[in-house]
């Protein structure tokens, strides 16, 4: 068999590594969002398909098999096309899925269904550190006036979307330390994150709870009918049980 793996999470990056040496043949797909991405150690391709019919034609003409989606919580157009289209072809599929973040004591949390929604619960004096990715900041545009701080981990080809925004350049992991050093200095009043799950974010939250900062969190979007697993072991196992 074949195996497509759907990658640029910290899941598929150990799924890749947990696969790699038994005897499938596996290949991964990196969106090309990140410019130096941490390289895998099966065969790598880089960017789109190219729409529903590119995705078809390469699932043909590299004769996959099956389809494991470790793909980013919020990759919800690649979730929703690559689940359609196994489902049409009859291909196995299957979506890794971390468990989303929940608040605990001493967290302020509002939680937000969709991006616009946020500045209703941002002060116009806010300095909002906007933890949700480069290519979200035009959808939230309606913070134009507040200073916004986005982390982004490559050097921006171009300017700020809107007025008021600055970049902060930084490459994970981090740290909790770190983060409520960073914040501080920047002068962080709240935070707006998307609720993505897993342990590489936990520190910006934990962060914002030592500080009493709100954090203003984006709800998950529906997901696609289909198998899904939460952990590592369970995406191998599912795999191996082909």
């Amino acid at each position: 068999m074949t195996l497509l793996l759907l990658a640029g999470t910290s899941e598929a990056r150990r799924i890749a590594w947990g696969l790699a040496d038994r005897g499938r043949r596996v290949v991964a797909s990196l969106a090309g969002v990140t410019r130096r991405p941490e390289p895998l150690p099966v065969p790598t391709r880089v960017g789109g398909f190219g729409g529903e019919a590119g995705f078809r034609a390469y699932l043909a003409a590299e004769n996959i098999s099956a389809v494991l989606d470790a793909t980013h919580p919020f990759a919800e157009r690649i979730t929703a096309r690559t689940a359609r289209v196994c489902g049409a072809l009859g291909l196995p599929y299957a979506q890794v899925l971390r468990p989303p973040w929940a608040p605990g004591a001493g967290d302020r949390w509002t939680m937000i269904d969709a991006p616009d929604e946020a500045a209703a619960h941002l002060p116009d004096d806010a300095v909002v550190f906007l933890a949700t990715g480069r290519q979200t900041l035009p959808v939230f545009a309606n913070l134009e006036g507040r200073r916004v701080l986005a982390r982004v981990v490559d050097p921006p080809n171009q300017p700020f979307p809107f007025a008021g925004g600055e970049f902060v350049i930084a490459r994970p992991p981090f740290k909790f330390d770190a983060e409520v050093a960073l914040f501080k200095a920047l002068g962080v009043t709240h935070l707006v994150a998307k609720n993505a799950g897993g342990a590489g974010g936990l520190a910006k939250l934990a962060a914002a709870r030592a500080l009493g900062c709100p954090v203003v969190m984006l709800n998950r979007p529906q997901m696609p009918d289909a198998v899904r697993v939460e952990t590592v072991a369970e995406a191998v196992a599912w795999v191996e049980a082909l």
